[in-house]
């Protein structure tokens, strides 16, 4: 054994903090790449509250994380936009916090489409030109589905979303079809859940959806793409039941969204399209059951009224009594003073005619029979007369009671086709307006991105300019230099130029590409 042992290696070197470490990475980087110009495709923006702007730069093998602060976001002449290839102006620094790099920008040149983007369009003109997204094969939403599948990740915050939705608007059955809705196996998962929705029978034991829910939560385009292959945008096209596509946010775009019968901007708006707010509903019942009521009510009304002035113009049964009443009072009171005039006249005759007893007896007795008669004959006539009347009376009530009763059940059949075809022409005219739209601004707002992107005048404000001939653009010196005037186009206006020795030949001398590029 020695008697000095050899220190390892470095075992003397300073010790360093952290924050002495990250500020020494810090100031290199700096000082090496003080200023850079990047070109890459732009991916996974993000733009939170703060103002700020966090965006990727990749190309096929490498990613460099960017970000616009708040100030500069305002300023800058391209917003950055997920899948455009572009030329990044700024300075490359660390994030200590995360122990990363990242790029500071101030300047954004558009250089051209990526290539995600360039094949996603491609991918959609072809299928367009097939026809996959005319609206003419766009089917209207069921107003009130029983069974609602839906088709996303059980494990994620979309499905909890969807579910609380529904069960505030309208509580209704529904169906998950599990998937993966990010990387390889998401296409063929997602195209065997609508396929396999499509195929269940509609008595089976598994009962078939009314409607199909796509969903997932935003991403970048590389995270979305999967709802971009041909197979699942086919399967969305082929679709017997209706289907509402909700992949993304509101800014995200898939192809799926043009072949879906209706797009929702996120999940939780996929579930307020899919079914009505019951409490709406109900109010809307009770809303037309009250003015259902009334309208019966009012009916009933004018009926009874009706009813009322026609028993005005029949006659009363005491009118035909009162004259016969009438009579007998006037008879009555006579009969007393002819009775009593009768009985002295026959009592004079008889006291001047001896009569017999049983003669006088007789008489009486025949005089009372004929009375008796007479006061029976009397009291049948008059009950016979009084039920004639009675039973004529009942008739006419009861043909009135049918006649009302045939008034009311009328009004109410032709109150309720009415009813159910004013909720037709709503429901229709709530189908039309929703479905054309929605793909009318998002076509608006495609064209006006691509203006904004493709336009000459952004290459303008980059520095470069126009020049215009009186026959044409001019793209040669000999060109400008034999014409007697022409004027420049930059982006903020045009200034005419009459170069000298204009009516012969060019007094301008063509410098070469060395001499050029010295004066920049």
């Amino acid at each position: 054994m020695e008697l000095f042992e050899d220190p390892q290696p470095g075992s003397n070197a300073p010790e360093f903090t952290v924050s002495e470490i990250s500020g020494a990475v810090k100031r290199v980087l700096e000082g090496e790449f003080g200023r850079v110009r990047v070109r890459g495709e732009i991916g996974r923006v993000s733009r939170p509250s703060s103002g700020h702007i966090y965006f990727d730069l990749k190309d096929d093998r490498s990613v460099i994380a960017a970000v616009t602060w708040k100030g500069q976001a305002a300023r800058l002449s391209t917003r950055p936009e997920e899948g455009i290839e572009v030329i990044a102006t700024g300075r490359l620094t660390t994030f200590p916090g995360q122990s990363k790099y990242q790029l500071i920008v101030d300047e954004i040149e558009p250089a051209g489409a990526g290539a995600l983007m360039m094949m996603l369009e491609k991918r959609r003109k072809q299928l367009a030109s097939e026809g996959l997204f005319d609206e003419s094969r766009k089917r209207p939403l069921p107003y009130l589905p029983r069974v609602i599948g839906v088709v996303t990740s059980p494990s994620g915050a979309v499905i909890r979303d969807i579910l609380h939705r529904l069960r505030d608007r309208f509580p209704t059955h529904v169906l998950i079809w599990p998937v993966a809705v990010q990387g390889e196996g998401c296409a063929p998962q997602v195209t065997a859940a609508i396929q396999g929705f499509n195929a269940l029978a509609k008595d089976g034991p598994i009962p078939r959806p009314d409607l199909i829910i796509v969903a997932r939560g935003g991403g970048s385009l590389e995270d979305l793409w999967g709802f971009n292959e041909e197979s699942v945008v086919r399967a969305v096209a082929a679709s017997d039941i209706p289907l509402i596509s909700a992949v993304g946010h509101e800014t995200d775009t898939t192809l799926i969204d043009f072949a879906s019968d209706r797009r929702a901007p996120t999940p939780t708006a996929a579930a307020e399209m899919a079914v009505p707010v019951r409490s709406d509903l109900a109010a809307r019942l009770a809303e037309a059951a009250a003015r259902m009521i009334r309208a019966v009510q009012q009916r009933d009304l004018r009926q009874r009224q009706r009813l009322t002035d026609l028993a005005r113009a029949l006659g009363r049964p005491q009118a035909l009594t009162d004259p016969a009443r009438q009579r007998f009072d006037l008879i009555a009171d006579r009969l007393a003073p002819a009775l009593r005039t009768f009985v002295r006249s026959r009592r004079e005759r008889l006291n001047a005619q001896p009569l017999s007893l049983s003669v006088l007896r007789a008489s009486l007795s025949h005089r009372r029979d004929r009375l008796s008669d007479q006061g029976q004959r009397l009291q049948s006539g008059t009950g016979r007369n009084s039920i004639r009347r009675r039973e004529r009376l009942t008739d006419i009530a009861a043909r009135l009671e049918r006649a009302k009763a045939r008034s009311l059940n009328d009004g109410a059949r032709q109150i309720a086709r009415q009813k159910q075809e004013l909720a037709g022409l709503s429901r229709r005219l709530q189908a039309v307006a929703t479905r054309l739209v929605p793909p009318h601004r998002d076509r608006l707002d495609r064209l006006d991105r691509l203006r904004q992107t493709l336009g000459y005048t952004e290459t303008l404000r980059r520095g470069y300019a126009v020049v215009h001939g009186p026959n044409g653009l001019l793209t040669s010196a000999v060109q400008a230099a034999e014409t007697p005037r022409f004027e420049i186009e930059f982006s903020d206006g045009r200034v005419p130029v009459r170069p000298e020795g204009a009516s012969g030949k060019p007094t301008r001398t063509t410098k070469s590409a060395t001499d050029q590029k010295s004066l920049f």
